[in-house]
């Protein structure tokens, strides 16, 4: 009985100890050492039930005060945060949404606890490319305006940008080869040009 109630304090303790608030089933087992996946989903679900930790969907476990962007990056793998949250919080377009957008390796929209997240699909080569995305702590991963411009171009060539004062053309200049898209270059070239981009 005492071994089993240590057990219990210890997994808690792991997952508050740590500092990502999101956690898959085999982040847990690799956190705690637990190798009975039988016995770590009974404890798990004890804490489900006892309100100490969320599960937010299948496999998907989090602490009480889960960070949303966390979230994001761990619905789908691999995924990073792109396209009109970016650009929102960027200031790259005005229309507001709380929906959280993201590139994956497929299409989906999820909503968990009245959050909507949404993921496109892009290529894989893209998907897999780290230029022109923010790796942060806790598995965080969030394309700069950059990326989330050429993203959103590569997805929606006619897509309507309201401020581009805050981006950086030769970051721009620098991404565009990935996407290897004529397209692209000449929409890209086009917004440089109309908005005297420096």
């Amino acid at each position: 009985m005492y071994g089993s109630q240590n057990d219990k304090i210890d997994l808690i303790f792991s997952l508050y100890n740590d500092s990502r608030t999101v956690f898959k089933l085999n982040d847990i087992a690799m956190l705690t050492g637990e190798t009975n996946f039988e016995a770590l989903n009974k404890k798990l679900n004890y804490y489900v039930r006892t309100g100490k930790i969320l599960n937010l969907r299948k496999g998907i476990y989090a602490k009480l005060n889960y960070n949303l962007e966390e979230l994001a990056c761990r619905i789908f793998l691999p995924s990073y945060i792109s396209l009109e949250y970016v650009l929102q919080k960027s200031g790259v377009v005005f229309q507001y949404s709380s929906e959280i957008t993201s590139v994956s390796y497929l299409s989906r929209n999820v909503e968990i606890n009245n959050q909507a997240f949404s993921f496109r699909k892009i290529k894989n080569n893209l998907l897999m490319n780290t230029l022109g995305i923010i790796q942060n702590q806790n598995s965080v991963n969030i394309a700069t305006p950059e990326r989330a411009l050429l993203d959103m171009l590569y997805l929606n060539a006619n897509y309507h940008f309201d401020n581009l004062n805050s981006l950086d053309k030769s970051l721009l200049i620098n991404l565009l080869p990935l996407y290897n898209s004529k397209t692209i270059s000449q929409r890209l070239n086009k917004i440089i040009n109309d908005n005297g981009l420096k």
